[in-house]
């Protein structure tokens, strides 16, 4: 493989390391036990953020348990797929040396409506106990 190449599969190769050693400490140190930080946002307001839940559902998943996960935060649960698919391109077009096509500016602001949405239903009263972290 050309040095070019090699070059440019490094970031997604150092990404993908550093976001597997994070999972695996979260595997190990299970944030359901605590000892972890607290969400500013949930800890001053009693609302929980779009994120809320988000490291022990990535603990659950780490562990294969995706009902935990589910019951943590839906939203990071539906997103991870899309995140590891992503990150596969990434690593693929730097080894091919393809250049990767612009995301349509569309889908930022579907992305943001998701998220938005995601953060005022998971605290709609009638909702927490799907929307939850519970």
């Amino acid at each position: 493989m050309p040095v070019g190449r090699w070059r440019a599969g490094v970031a997604p190769l150092v990404a993908g390391g550093v976001v597997a050693g994070a999972t695996l400490v979260l595997a190990l140190v299970d944030p359901h036990e605590g000892g972890y930080p607290l969400c500013p946002l949930l800890a001053l307001t009693g609302w929980a953020c779009p994120a809320c839940g988000g490291l022990r559902a990535t603990h659950d998943l780490a562990t294969g348990d995706i009902a935990g996960a589910w019951a943590m935060n839906p939203l990071w649960v539906v997103v991870v797929p899309f995140l590891v698919v992503a990150w596969v391109l990434w690593l693929r077009r730097a080894w091919t040396g393809t250049r990767a096509r612009a995301v349509p500016a569309w889908a930022g602001v579907v992305a943001l409506v998701v998220l938005v949405g995601f953060g005022v239903a998971r605290n709609i009263p009638a909702m927490v106990p799907f929307l939850g972290p519970s």
